[in-house]
């Protein structure tokens, strides 16, 4: 199984994986002098991006689901604070100067157009090429040995917070090598566009895997099916009949 999610956000808000802007690092500040603090990040956004962003909301940073801190819509700019372990589980998060995929919480009404993404990273990925072919690009991703039942050809994957559909799974000993094909808009509309062999990125499994493995594990471990619903009650004798 995955390790533990990184969950930054109070909240459950949810996400589609697709990108809505691209920031960037602008600052980073120690929250404190050991390495179990955190950091502050300011991140710069394009303009007008934080016209209806307040504080509270959710953002989802290279796929990580954020608070936002504080505003300045006039620079515009927004800040997060990010706890050590959240750190930890994460790449490209504490990079000054870095570009960031940016994506806010998913509204009742928004279109679903990429998949239900958690904002919550299950594991780092490494890149392994990421090289034009025609018009478009391949991007194959080396993926930790822990993610490997969750990946599937045809299934979904979020890479940085981009939704993305998997065109081949090949497993190996240090993990799943996973092709994933990206058209000229998606790079260059998103922060993919700056990756190379080697860069670690932040992937998230789909939801929807997540349940299939618990329902596998609950059949081998023996978790009784849920209860047949109990008999509708009969209905009362007509006392005047």
């Amino acid at each position: 199984m995955p390790g533990p999610e990184v969950d930054p956000c109070e909240n459950a808000p949810m996400f589609t994986g697709i990108i809505t802007g691209v920031g960037r690092i602008a600052a980073v500040h120690d929250l404190g002098s050991s390495l179990s603090h955190g950091k502050r990040l300011r991140i710069a956004t394009p303009a007008g991006y934080l016209d209806d962003v307040g504080l509270g909301d959710s953002i989802a940073l290279n796929g990580a689901c954020m608070t936002v801190t504080s505003l300045e819509p006039a620079e515009p700019s927004f800040t997060i604070d990010i706890s050590a372990e959240s750190l930890d589980k994460t790449a490209g998060l504490a990079e000054s100067g870095g570009a960031v995929n940016l994506e806010k919480a998913l509204r009742a009404n928004d279109r679903l157009g990429g998949h239900i993404v958690s904002g919550h990273v299950d594991g780092i990925g490494s890149v392994a090429s990421f090289a034009a072919v025609g018009e478009s690009w391949e991007l194959r991703v080396l993926a930790p040995p822990a993610l490997a039942r969750f990946l599937a050809y045809k299934g979904s994957i979020t890479v940085n917070g981009v939704s993305l559909t998997v065109n081949r799974v090949d497993d190996t000993a240090e993990g799943s090598e996973i092709s994933i094909n990206l058209i000229p808009h998606t790079v260059e509309h998103t922060a993919l566009g700056t990756l190379v062999a080697g860069s670690r990125v932040n992937l998230e499994i789909d939801t929807v895997a997540r349940y299939v493995e618990r329902m596998l594990q609950a059949g081998a471990i023996g978790i009784p099916p849920l209860a047949s619903p109990a008999a509708a009650p009969a209905a009362p004798k007509d006392l005047y009949s």
